[in-house]
């Protein structure tokens, strides 16, 4: 299959590499769709940091989307300070010092558990009584089918189960958050709805909003749309609640490339392109998830005559990113554009074994401009060890 560059008119000799570049006429497009199902059903979508917190296009996300959401006290500042707007987090469990420091920015908290819940409703009551409070409930119903992607495992230390609501006061909850998709269509969504219908329908009418989580594919091409729209306003009518949905991967999908350069080729067995980028640390789902990024001008292997194992820069074995083949023969100083490279990836890199993380830019089709937003540096690498 080919893969059509996203970043064709670039000149790839003036982007130093490796580089995550975004395209903004694809992030914009990606907005406007889930804009338009913001406009159809009175919904707020808003971005999951966990997924996409490359804060330099903030400003034009912002355009669209009325909030974020954060798990931890680091995110939730970093949508307080860059994004503006409304800041919402659910977490496992805070500890007090973060508990501290993260009431200062949101607008909507998330409980995982009736005990966090107790142990901080007094201070959320004295210090910050205008803070919207939730639970966090676990339907039950596993749609993912990759467990440790799975927040509905059976051992999951996420959400609270119906018969753990058993005596509990929802006095001073005002919302409830489920999450059990992963990369799902809304097919999936509607199987949850019914589950947290029936499961806990006897709370629903008593709360203003529910956070139906994340994992929502909305910018594929294969959406089902029209039925995301029929199940947002069919349960809201029902229950009279706002509907939240918080997406990390939709608002970015497909946006964005990795640029990285051939470094040399080994032939142990079979050849290898060293790149000067690294599965382990810069695309860490490829060996975590696995996933098997698509790259401009490969095929499969076989697909094409000539084949290579493509290898990072780092000193582990298995820091490969796959075989893939190719029409001409790898020459040193060829660039490679692996896609859908712009979520889970700039927020899970890491800088293991000392190689420097790749630079972060867009580029701007409509314009032909390339803007450099951030090139990391050995302070960088310092900066975080001690």
């Amino acid at each position: 299959m080919a893969y059509h560059s996203i970043l064709k008119g670039l000149d790839l000799k003036k982007v130093p590499s490796p580089c995550y570049i975004v395209n903004i006429e694809l992030l914009k497009k990606n907005l406007k769709i889930l804009n338009d199902v913001q406009i159809n059903t009175g919904c707020k979508i808003i971005l999951a940091l966990k997924g996409f917190a490359m804060w330099g296009v903030f400003p034009l996300i912002r355009e669209y989307l009325p909030g974020v959401t954060a798990s931890s006290a680091d995110e939730v500042r970093l949508g307080f300070e860059e994004f503006g707007r409304e800041v919402h987090v659910c977490s496992p469990a805070y500890s007090d010092k973060d508990f501290n420091e993260l009431i200062k920015y949101v607008s909507h908290i998330t409980f995982n558990s009736f005990s966090q819940w107790e142990h901080f409703q007094d201070i959320l009551a004295k210090k910050t009584p205008q803070i919207k409070c939730g639970i966090r409930i676990n339907p039950e119903h596993s749609e993912v089918k990759t467990e440790i992607y799975d927040p509905c495992q059976p051992n999951s230390r996420l959400g609270v189960k119906l018969n753990q609501f058993k005596n509990k006061s929802l006095k001073g909850i005002t919302g409830l958050h489920f999450h059990t998709l992963c990369e799902l269509n809304s097919d999936s969504l509607k199987r949850t709805l019914d589950v947290v219908e029936h499961n806990f329908g006897q709370y629903l009418n008593d709360i203003e909003w529910v956070n139906f989580g994340g994992g929502h594919h909305i910018t594929r091409s294969d959406y089902d749309i029209k039925l995301l729209c029929k199940l947002i306003t069919d349960f809201k009518n029902k229950y009279n609640v706002e509907v939240i949905l918080e997406p990390g991967e939709a608002i970015a999908l497909n946006t964005g490339a990795l640029l990285t350069t051939v470094l040399d080729i080994v032939k142990p067995l079979k050849s290898v392109a060293i790149l000067d980028a690294s599965a382990a640390a810069h695309m860490p789902d490829v060996i975590e998830m696995p996933y098997r990024p698509n790259i401009v001008g490969a095929g499969l292997p076989q697909e094409l005559e000539y084949n290579y194992i493509l290898g990072g820069p780092t000193c582990l074995a298995g820091d490969n990113i796959g075989e893939y083949s190719f029409a001409h023969e790898l020459q040193v100083g060829d660039h490679l554009e692996l896609l859908d490279m712009a979520h889970y990836s700039m927020v899970k890199n890491n800088t293991f074994n000392g190689v420097r993380l790749p630079s972060i830019g867009t580029w701007d089709p409509a314009t032909k401009k390339f803007t450099l937003l951030k090139k990391f540096s050995y302070e960088d690498y310092k900066g975080r060890l001690s």
